[in-house]
C-alpha cells in the first residue's frame, strides 16, 4: 500500500514531463528547448526531472523506446493474420481489420507521434520508425510480402519503398489531426501496399493487377 502513491506520482510526473515534450516541440522545438524550459512548463523542478532522466536526450530517447516496443507488441500480434489473410486473399480485397490495432495506438498516441515525426520532432525517430517497420515486415516474417522466390524486385528494396510509404501516410494522417478513424486509415494504407498505387488510384483494374 506504502507504495502505490509513489508510483502514482512518479506517473503523473512522467506524464506532465511528456506533456511538456510536445508543447515544446511544436513551440520552439527539440534542439532549442532547454531542461529548464521542460521542467517550468512541466510545472516540476530540475531534481525531479533529473530522477528520472539524465538529459533532454535522455527523455527523447525514452518516449521513443517507449513507443516503438508497445508498437512492435501491436504489430507482431497481428502478423499471423495479416500472412494468412494476404494468402487468403484472391480477389485483390486487403486485410483490412489487420493493421487496425496499430493505428489505434498511433490515434491515442497522436500527440507524441505527430511531434516527433513532424519537423521540429527528431529526424532519426523517422529512421527508426522506418527501420522497424521494415524489420517487422520482412526480417522477422519474410513470408509476409517475399514468398517462394517470386520477387520482382530486389526483397531490400521493396521492404524500404514499403516501410516509407507507410511513414509518409502515417504523417499525412497526423498532420491532418487523424479526421479518418482508424478504420478507414487502415484501409486506405493497406488498398495501396497491396494492390499498389495505380489500383488505389483508379488507373489501374484488378483484372490487370
Amino acid at each position: 500500500m506504502n507504495g502505490k502513491p509513489a508510483d502514482l506520482r512518479v506517473v503523473r510526473t512522467k506524464q506532465a514531463i511528456r506533456a511538456a515534450l510536445i508543447a515544446l516541440i511544436e513551440e520552439k522545438g527539440f534542439e532549442a528547448m532547454s531542461v529548464k524550459d521542460i521542467t517550468e512548463h512541466a510545472n516540476i523542478n530540475r531534481g525531479t526531472f533529473y530522477s528520472h532522466y539524465e538529459d533532454k536526450f535522455d527523455l527523447m530517447d525514452k518516449c521513443q523506446q517507449q513507443l516503438i516496443e508497445e508498437m512492435e507488441i501491436k504489430i507482431i500480434r497481428n502478423i499471423p493474420q495479416l500472412i494468412e489473410g494476404m494468402k487468403q486473399s484472391q480477389n485483390g480485397t486487403a486485410p483490412f481489420a489487420v493493421p487496425v490495432p496499430l493505428f489505434e495506438f498511433l490515434h491515442d498516441n497522436k500527440s507524441l507521434m505527430k511531434a516527433l515525426l513532424g519537423p521540429r520532432g527528431d529526424a532519426g525517430f523517422q529512421v527508426k520508425m522506418k527501420e522497424f517497420l521494415s524489420q517487422a515486415l520482412f526480417e522477422r516474417n519474410k513470408d509476409v510480402l517475399v514468398g517462394g522466390g517470386n520477387a520482382l524486385v530486389p526483397p531490400h528494396y521493396l521492404s524500404s519503398y514499403i516501410a516509407s510509404a507507410h511513414i509518409g501516410v502515417i504523417q499525412e494522417w497526423l498532420n491532418g489531426d487523424t479526421n479518418e478513424p482508424p478504420e478507414e486509415i487502415a484501409r486506405i494504407i493497406s488498398t495501396m501496399t497491396i494492390n499498389g498505387p495505380l489500383f488505389a488510384a483508379g488507373l489501374k483494374g484488378k483484372d490487370q493487377a
